[in-house]
């Protein structure tokens, strides 16, 4: 999920790197069992996220998520809140939408941060489909008493300006109109350093996952 770029393979490129380069990836499902910590009787923070959040490439405990639970651990303030990572590789925002009514009853989260849309870019799937379904995500989020933080991403300019502007756009859009915090782009920085990234040239390496939990943290610290 980086943003040197390619197409995907079960595990070889995601939409990150290439259609993801910037943002997500469309790789073979890596698990659908939700994985956290088990701070029972604290709040819980669900990911729904795609391969850039579900260590594609990595040593358990080397992803961005995995790191935001150390952190949240290590400070007296957060330490009571338990992390869930709902987030699989390949995952598209259509998937996420499905599986999300079930995590939502399950854990019961507080908080639900949203890394979904570049399998979607990668498939070529339309921006309205995908607008719609980052829109019933929120929505269902909401309607769960939580709080819904949306994480941008971006696609290269292979894919053309328009689009590729549009895209950007779509998940600031949707944030201003659902009253939901925003990441404004969770490879800020490196995206188009491939000294960052696997050698698929489209997932970020380990060394590149504390700057992505510091631009979520930007973010999501004010939200807790």
């Amino acid at each position: 999920m980086g943003h040197a770029g390619g197409k995907d393979t079960p595990a070889g490129p995601n939409a990150t790197g290439s259609a993801a380069a910037r943002g997500g990836g469309a790789d073979a499902p890596r698990s659908a069992d939700a994985t956290g910590s088990s701070n029972a009787g604290g709040p819980t923070l669900l990911v729904l996220g795609d391969s850039l959040s579900a260590e594609y490439g990595l040593s358990r405990g080397q992803g961005w998520v995995a790191l935001l639970e150390k952190r949240l651990a290590a400070d007296e303030r957060t330490r009571r809140w338990q992390v869930v990572n709902a987030s699989i590789s390949g995952e598209t925002t259509a998937g996420g939408k499905g599986r999300l009514p079930a995590l939502l009853a399950q854990h019961r989260p507080k908080v639900v941060v949203i890394e979904l849309g570049a399998n979607d870019a990668l498939r070529g799937l339309p921006l309205k489909a995908t607008t719609a379904n980052l829109r019933q995500m929120v929505a269902d989020v909401q309607a769960a008493g939580a709080r819904a933080v949306l994480v941008g991403l971006q696609v290269p300019p292979n894919y053309g300006p328009a689009y590729t502007r549009q895209f950007s756009q779509m998940f600031g859009r949707v944030a201003a109109d659902t009253d939901s915090p925003l990441v404004p782009f969770l490879l800020e920085g490196f995206a188009d350093d491939p000294d960052w990234f696997q050698a698929d040239r489209i997932h970020p390496q380990a060394k590149a996952h504390p700057r992505m939990l510091d631009t979520v943290w930007a973010v999501l610290k004010d939200v807790l």
